[in-house]
């Protein structure tokens, strides 16, 4: 668990936040007594759950939310790590926590729109959640030794349609977003790929990084080191525009597959019964976090994109996000490790 620190500290400047926002409805902080300070939210440290291990980009994000939360709310905000099952472990986690604004969760693609479709998590994505609003997304690069002749995209598609199946690619997982990206772009270009998962990121960058296996899809969070040392070679992004970190690597897009996309969107969640003025103005501090300069830096400076959406919006990319993964995980076949 790690403690964030909030800049400004106090009744008064939470008091602050909550009258610019029209959320106080007349409740006055100054000389408050326990009685109204107990009526106000933020009142205690708020955590924040991270449904992964430390060190992760799921983690990194999610700590780089809670700075800035508790620099505008001025009050501390608890990263808790609870990893296991994907995610699925401390989404239910936030699932079955008390409805009161103290404890919120950084929600993956991951949990909500692909694990209800491989498994049978305790939590219902749409029923036991209050969404707050989308703050980032991670898009992948494609990978590949820098021994293999090919050096672009078309190149891989190429050789995959003159010998199916020949080409393979590592993953962290069966069933995990970077697997599903690749059965996407695999379906889109009309190939076939052997699928090698491992048993996580690590060991599947370090298999790709020994040439025991010919493609990737991952981060630049994890894989920024390896590009930069020339360990492995990029060949595309997955996103629809290039990325800042890297803007000679082109996209997918760009290199012979019009239309492909994917990455992982991170967002912020509260139990469902939350009440509203505290997912409102959530909502709001998050619109002020993406517009925010130093917050931006924060998430491209380790490769994320930031990203805006109202709860509303949220919701919907949730289940349009869930429709398309059904289909892909149906007509490929995929299982659960």
């Amino acid at each position: 668990m790690v403690v964030v620190h909030a800049a400004a500290r106090g009744c008064a400047a939470r008091a602050a936040i909550l009258a610019v926002l029209g959320v106080l409805s007349g409740l006055v902080c100054a000389q408050s007594t326990a009685t109204q300070t107990a009526t106000l939210w933020p009142a205690k440290p708020i955590r924040l759950v991270v449904a992964f291990a430390p060190g992760g980009a799921n983690d990194i994000l999610g700590r780089a939310l809670a700075t800035q939360l508790a620099e505008q709310l001025g009050q501390q905000v608890l990263v808790e790590n609870r990893a296991g099952a994907g995610g699925a472990v401390g989404t239910e986690f936030v699932a079955r926590a008390a409805p009161d604004g103290y404890t919120l969760l950084v929600g993956t693609s991951s949990a909500f729109a692909i694990i209800p479709h491989l498994s049978m998590p305790n939590y219902d994505p749409v029923r036991d959640f209050a969404p707050i609003g989308p703050f980032a997304t991670l898009n992948y690069v494609i990978l590949t030794h820098p021994s293999v002749p090919a050096k672009s995209v078309k190149d891989r598609i190429t050789i995959a349609r003159t010998a199916p199946g020949r080409l393979n690619f590592a993953s962290s997982g069966s069933g995990s977003a970077p697997h599903l990206a690749v059965e996407l772009f695999s379906a889109q270009a009309g190939i076939k790929l052997t699928h090698v998962p491992y048993k996580g990121g690590a060991p599947a960058l370090t298999a790709l990084m020994g040439g025991e296996v010919d493609l990737m899809f991952d981060t630049f969070i994890t894989t920024l080191p390896h590009v930069k040392s020339g360990r492995v070679r990029p060949l595309a992004v997955t996103s629809a525009r290039r990325s800042a970190t890297f803007p000679d690597i082109p996209t997918v897009a760009e290199s012979g597959l019009p239309g492909y996309e994917a990455g992982n969107w991170f967002a912020l969640f509260a139990p469902a019964g939350t009440p509203g003025p505290v997912v409102d103005l959530l909502a709001k501090l998050l619109a002020q976090a993406n517009a925010s300069p130093v917050f931006r830096e924060r998430l491209t400076a380790q490769g994320a994109e930031p990203m805006r959406g109202t709860p509303e919006a949220l919701a919907t990319l949730i289940r349009t996000e869930s429709a398309r993964f059904a289909r892909l995980i149906r007509d490929a076949g995929i299982r659960a490790d």
